[in-house]
């Protein structure tokens, strides 16, 4: 299940709205081995696509070593699906190579309804996970 709090919520289904047309992505960084979205990183969708997200390689590369630094990991790696549901594509799929992140997609197809969903990815196989979404994180 992915525990995530209302402000960091809000962030990623306004940062998908925000990039609409195009999909937009991110990541939640939190403490390695906390799975605790603690900190917001949106970036930038190089391919600038309605269909496709591609992170920066020299952006994911920074992030990587920023969140070395700071014994941090991907807890939540989203992005926004524009015209379809909140579902990975095949593509997505693919590229998925942290199992022990949270994959969250949120769909823009409808503009006055929010669809957020959270998938765990390994190996291939994509299960689907419940989200709550809390007021605030408990302190660690």
């Amino acid at each position: 299940m992915l525990v995530i709090d209302q402000e960091t919520y809000d962030a990623i289904v306004a940062h998908a709205r925000r990039d609409h047309p195009d999909e937009a992505c991110g990541v939640v960084a939190g403490p390695a081995g906390s799975d605790r979205a603690e900190r917001f990183i949106p970036m930038v969708n190089a391919a600038r696509s309605p269909t496709f997200y591609e992170f920066d390689t020299h952006d994911l590369l920074a992030l990587y070593r920023e969140m070395d630094d700071r014994d941090e990991e991907p807890v939540i790696i989203y992005h926004s699906h524009t015209a379809t549901e909140a579902y990975p594509s095949r593509t997505d799929i693919s590229y998925a190579s942290e199992p022990g992140a949270h994959y969250v997609l949120v769909s823009t197809r409808e503009p006055d309804t929010v669809e957020f969903r959270s998938y765990r990815i390994v190996d291939g196989v994509v299960t689907e996970e419940d989200v709550t979404v809390v007021a605030a994180l408990d302190p660690a």
